[in-house]
C-alpha cells in the first residue's frame, strides 16, 4: 500500500480527538503439539557415567544433564572439533574431498586407533574424512591437521579459536585427535554445542557420521558406535576411549520429528557407553517433544502501520521456523504473544526486527523470538516524510 498523505489528515483528525495506547497483540495459536494430558515425569535420569547432557537439536533445549560443566578428557570426541574445522574449510573453497592430502612421518607414525596411511603416499580429503570420522584414526586426524594449518600445534590453536565462536567456554584441545595431554580437557555441554552445530552447519558432512564401515588399505573397519546397529533412529555419532576419559559417545537420533542429541562421558566400557547412552536418549524422546509452532514467513500481525515509508502497512512474520520443546502435554498451557515497536520506521527490511513474538507457560516466558517485516519497505518522500514527523509529534502530546 502506497503511503497517502490524505490518509494522514483523517489520521491526525482522530488523534486529535481520541489516542489509542496500541497494547500487545495475541499471535495466531501455537501449533498443537500433542491431544492428551501432561505426562507424569520421573526423577531425571541416573546414568552409570561422570556426565553426561541430553538436548533438542532444533531448539538446543536441556531436556537432562549430569556434570555437564565438568572438564573433562574427551578421548576421540575430540576429532568433531577436527572434522569440524575441516567441513568449514571445504565449504569455504579452500579445497575439495578429492584434494590429495600428503603423509607425513608425524602422521604415519600416530598411535591407538589408525585409519593406516602410509608416509609418503597422498590420500584425498574424502578418504582422511571418512578415516577421522568412521574410523577414529588419529593418523588421519594429523594429517589434515599439518595439511590446514602446517603443524599439529597451530591446528590445535584453530580448534580453541572456533570452540570459543561456537561457545564452548570451558574446553581447551592441545591436539587435533584426543591423544591424551595435560590441560586436554572439554565438557559434555560443549560437546553437545559441537555436535549441533555440525548438525546444523555441515549436513552433508555429518552423514559421515552414519555410515558402519569404511574400508581403506584394505582393511575394513567398522563404525565403534554400537547405537547405528541397535536403534534405526540414531543416525549419527563418535565414540572416544582412553583409560583416563573412560569409555565416551556422542549420539544424535530423530524420532517424531523430533532431533536429540546426546553426550556421555565417562562409561566403563564399550557396552555400558552404548547402554547409557540408550537410557538417556530414551528418557527425552518418553517425556518430552518438539513441535514447529509457526512457520517462517507465516504472518503474526497483519497491517502494522508503518512510518516515513513508500508503504505505510507491513506484516509482521518471523524469519525462521519457530520451535518449542516442552514436557509432553504441557502446551495445553501455552499464551503467545506479539509485541510490537512503539513505532516501526522505514526504511525496512526482513533483516531488521521490528518487535518480538513472545511464548509464555503457565504465565513463565518460554521463548521470545524477534518479528521481523515480511518484505522491505523503502522511504516515503521529504512531504511524506515531514508529515509524518508532524503526526508522531501531535501523538506524543496527546498520549
Amino acid at each position: 500500500m502506497t503511503r497517502n498523505p490524505a490518509s494522514g489528515v483523517l489520521l491526525l483528525l482522530s488523534l486529535l480527538t481520541s489516542v489509542a495506547i496500541a497494547g500487545p497483540v495475541p499471535a495466531p495459536a501455537p501449533a498443537p503439539v500433542s491431544p492428551v494430558g501432561a505426562a507424569p515425569m520421573p526423577a531425571p535420569v541416573e546414568l552409570a557415567a561422570k556426565a553426561w547432557i541430553l538436548i533438542d537439536a532444533y531448539t538446543g533445549t536441556v531436556l537432562a544433564e549430569h556434570n555437564a560443566d565438568e572438564r573433562l578428557p574427551p578421548a576421540s570426541l575430540t576429532k568433531l572439533v577436527t572434522d569440524y574445522l575441516i567441513a568449514g574449510e571445504m565449504a569455504a573453497g579452500k579445497f575439495t574431498k578429492d584434494t590429495l592430502v600428503p603423509i607425513s612421518v608425524n602422521a604415519w607414525r600416530m598411535g591407538g586407533s589408525k585409519m593406516y596411511v602410509r608416509e609418503g603416499t597422498e590420500v584425498p580429503v574424502g578418504d582422511l574424512l571418512r578415516g577421522i570420522i568412521v574410523q577414529s584414526g588419529n593418523d588421519a586426524s594429523v594429517a589434515m591437521a599439518e595439511y590446514i594449518a602446517g603443524t599439529e600445534d597451530a591446528f590445535a590453536q584453530l580448534m580453541n579459536q572456533r570452540a570459543q565462536q561456537l561457545g564452548m567456554t570451558n574446553s581447551h584441545f592441545v591436539n587435533a585427535t584426543g591423544w591424551p595431554a595435560e590441560g586436554h580437557l572439554t565438557t559434555a555441554r560443549d560437546l553437545s554445542i559441537l555436535f549441533r552445530a555440525t548438525i546444523h552447519d555441515y549436513p552433508e558432512n555429518y552423514r559421515l557420521y552414519s555410515e558402519k564401515y569404511f574400508e581403506y588399505n584394505g582393511i575394513k573397519q567398522p563404525n565403534r558406535n554400537l547405537l547405528l546397529w541397535r536403534d534405526s533412529t540414531v543416525d549419527g555419532g563418535k565414540t572416544g576411549h582412553t583409560e583416563e576419559a573412560g569409555y565416551c559417545l556422542v549420539v544424535s537420533a530423530v524420532r517424531e520429528n523430533m532431533r536429540l542429541v546426546g553426550v556421555v562421558m565417562g562409561t566403563g566400557s564399550v557396552e555400558a557407553r552404548a547402554r547409557e547412552t540408550q537410557k538417556l536418549l530414551a528418557y527425552g524422546f518418553r517425556f518430552y517433544e518438539t513441535a514447529r509452532m509457526y512457520k517462517a514467513g507465516e504472518v503474526l500481525q497483519a497491517d502494522a502501520p508503518v512510518w516515513f515509508g513508500k508503504d505505510d502497512k507491513v506484516n509482521l512474520t518471523v524469519a525462521e521456523d519457530v520451535y518449542l520443546t516442552l514436557p509432553r502435554g504441557a502446551q495445553k498451557d501455552l499464551k503467545a504473544t506479539v509485541l510490537v515497536d512503539d513505532a516501526i520506521e522505514a526504511p525496512l527490511s526482513p533483516a531488521r526486527p521490528v518487535g518480538r513474538l513472545q511464548v509464555e507457560q503457565s504465565g513463565k516466558v518460554v521463548l521470545t523470538v524477534p518479528l521481523v517485516p515480511d518484505r522491505k519497505v523503502a522511504e516515503a518522500g521529504w512531504f511524506a516524510r515531514l508529515w509524518d514527523h508532524l503526526v508522531l509529534f501531535l501523538t506524543s502530546l496527546f498520549s
